[in-house]
C-alpha cells in the first residue's frame, strides 16, 4: 500500500503478528476461565477478567516464567499499542452500549437526586485524598514534583469512578435495569466528567501550564458537548437509524451504532477531554433518539460483551506490578490511602443519597457502585506516571485502590439490594432489557 509520499507502507511484521494473536487468544481464554470462576463464587465476571491481566503481567507471570512473559508480552511499546487499540474499542463500544441502556425519563425525573449523590461522592473523597496527599511520606512523592500537584492528584484519583466496570458489573449481577443502577451510573458519569476536568487541570499546573484560561476552555467544551448532543445529536442519530429501518437485517443498525459511537468518542477526545465521555452519551442518544430495535444491537451487545470488553479488562492488569506492596512502607500507605478512598466514597455518596431521601439500603448500594473505581483508576494512575507525579510506589497504591474497590462492589451490592424493593417501573424496564437477551445470538453471555 503506497503512502502519500509515494514509499510502500510495510505490513506489520510476521513475528509482531505472531505475538498478537497469542496474546488476544490467551487474554480471551484466560477472561473466559477466570470470569467463569468469579461467577461460581457469586462475584461478576468482570471481577475474574480484570485479574487476567495481574496473573499475565509482572505482578506474576514474570517471577514464576519471566522467559515467556517477556517473550509474549515484550516491553515493545508498538507491540502493546496493538493490544491498546483493540481494548480501547471495547470499553468505549462497552460505555455506549451502557448509554443505550440508560432510562433518560428516570434520569430527568430523579436528576436532582443523582446530582446530590454525585456531590457527595466528590467532594468528601476529593478532600480525604488531597489531605492524604499532604501527609503521605516524601519518599513517595517523586523528586521534583510539587507537593501540592501531587495532593491535587491524589485528591483526583479518590474521586473517579469507574463507568466500565460499574457497567459491567450492573451487567453480570442483573441490576442494570434497578433504579439505583441507573443513577449509579448518572451520578458516576457526572463524578467522572468533574474528575476528567480536574484531572485536565491538575496535568496542566505538573507541566506548568495552567491558567485560568485552561480552566475556563475545559468548563466550555463540556458545555458544547451538552448543546450540541440536545439540538444536533438528537436528530442526527434520529435519522440515522431511520436510515437502517430500511433494512430488515441487523447489520445496518449495528455498524451505525458502533460508527456514532466511536465519532462521538473521537470528538471529545479531540476536545481533550476524555473518550469515554462521548460514547456514553452517544449512546443515550442512540437509545432515546435512536428508537432501535433491541433485536437490531442485539449481535453488537453479544460481541461486545464477550469479546472486546474482555480484552480491555485484561490488557489493563498487564501494567500493574503488586510486588511493590512488599516494601512495609508501601503497603502501610497503601492500606492508608484505601482505608481513605473507601470511607470517603462511602460517606460522600451514603450522605448525599440519604439527604436525597433515599433508604438507607438504597443508599449503601450507591456507595459500593461509586466506590468502584476500576480501570479508570488504571487510566488516572498512568498518566500521573507519564507526567511525573506519581512514582512506583505511589502508581501501585493507586492501582491497589483500584483492584480492591472493584472486588468490594458486588458483594455490597447483592447484600443492599436484596433489601430494596423492585418496583413495577423496574419490572417492566427489566422486561425491555429481557428482549436484548431473547434475540441475543449467545445463550451464555450475562443477562442485562
Amino acid at each position: 500500500m503506497p503512502s502519500a509520499l509515494g514509499a510502500p507502507i510495510a505490513p506489520i511484521a510476521a513475528h509482531n503478528l505472531l505475538v498478537f494473536l497469542l496474546q488476544v487468544s490467551l487474554l480471551l481464554l484466560l477472561a473466559l476461565v477466570l470470569g467463569r470462576l468469579a461467577t461460581r463464587f457469586g462475584m461478576p465476571a468482570v471481577v475474574g477478567e480484570l485479574f487476567v491481566g495481574v496473573v499475565l503481567g509482572p505482578s506474576f507471570l514474570a517471577h514464576v516464567a519471566p522467559g515467556l512473559q517477556t517473550w509474549l508480552f515484550p516491553a515493545d511499546p508498538e507491540q502493546f499499542h496493538l493490544l491498546d487499540a483493540v481494548g480501547q474499542i471495547g470499553v468505549l463500544l462497552l460505555v455506549g452500549l451502557t448509554g443505550i441502556h440508560m432510562d433518560m425519563k428516570l434520569v430527568r425525573r430523579r436528576g436532582v437526586t443523582a446530582a446530590g449523590v454525585s456531590v457527595g461522592g466528590l467532594v468528601v473523597p476529593l478532600g480525604l485524598g488531597i489531605g492524604a496527599g499532604f501527609l503521605l511520606p516524601r519518599t513517595l512523592v517523586p523528586e521534583g514534583t510539587d507537593i501540592t500537584v501531587f495532593a491535587l492528584f491524589l485528591g483526583v484519583a479518590m474521586c473517579v469512578s469507574a463507568i466500565p466496570v460499574i457497567a459491567k458489573t450492573l451487567m453480570d449481577m442483573k441490576l442494570l435495569h434497578r433504579n439505583i443502577g441507573q443513577l449509579t451510573l448518572t451520578a458516576g458519569m457526572i463524578d467522572d466528567a468533574f474528575g476528567w476536568f480536574m484531572l485536565s487541570i491538575v496535568s496542566a499546573m505538573a507541566v506548568n501550564v495552567a491558567s485560568t484560561g485552561t480552566v475556563l476552555t475545559s468548563l466550555a467544551y463540556l458545555t458544547v458537548i451538552v448543546v450540541f448532543a440536545l439540538t444536533i445529536g438528537r436528530p442526527l442519530v434520529r435519522y440515522a437509524f431511520q436510515l437502517t429501518a430500511r433494512s430488515e437485517e441487523a447489520g445496518p443498525a449495528v455498524a451505525t451504532a458502533a460508527v456514532l459511537i466511536l465519532l462521538a468518542s473521537a470528538g471529545t477526545h479531540a476536545l481533550g477531554l476524555e473518550a469515554v465521555i462521548g460514547a456514553f452519551v452517544c449512546g443515550m442518544l442512540i437509545g432515546s433518539a435512536g428508537k432501535v430495535e433491541p433485536a437490531r444491537l442485539a449481535p453488537l451487545r453479544t460481541v461486545v460483551l464477550s469479546g472486546f470488553a474482555p480484552i480491555f479488562f485484561a490488557t489493563a492488569g498487564l501494567r500493574m506490578d503488586l510486588t511493590a506492596l512488599a516494601r512495609p512502607e508501601v503497603l502501610l500507605s497503601g492500606l492508608a490511602v484505601l482505608t481513605i478512598a473507601i470511607v470517603g466514597k462511602f460517606l460522600g455518596a451514603y450522605a448525599g443519597a440519604r439527604l436525597s431521601r433515599l433508604n438507607r439500603w438504597e443508599a449503601l448500594a450507591l456507595g459500593a457502585g461509586l466506590n468502584a473505581r476500576g480501570v479508570i483508576e488504571v487510566v488516572v494512575a498512568m498518566v500521573g506516571l507519564r507526567l511525573g507525579i506519581l512514582g512506583v510506589e505511589a502508581y501501585t497504591i493507586v492501582i491497589l485502590v483500584a483492584i480492591v474497590t472493584s472486588l468490594m462492589a458486588p458483594p455490597i451490592l447483592r447484600i443492599a439490594m436484596a433489601r430494596v424493593e423492585q418496583t413495577a417501573e423496574e419490572k417492566l424496564r427489566e422486561a425491555e432489557h429481557q428482549a436484548w437477551n431473547n434475540h441475543s445470538t449467545s445463550g451464555t453471555e450475562p443477562i442485562l
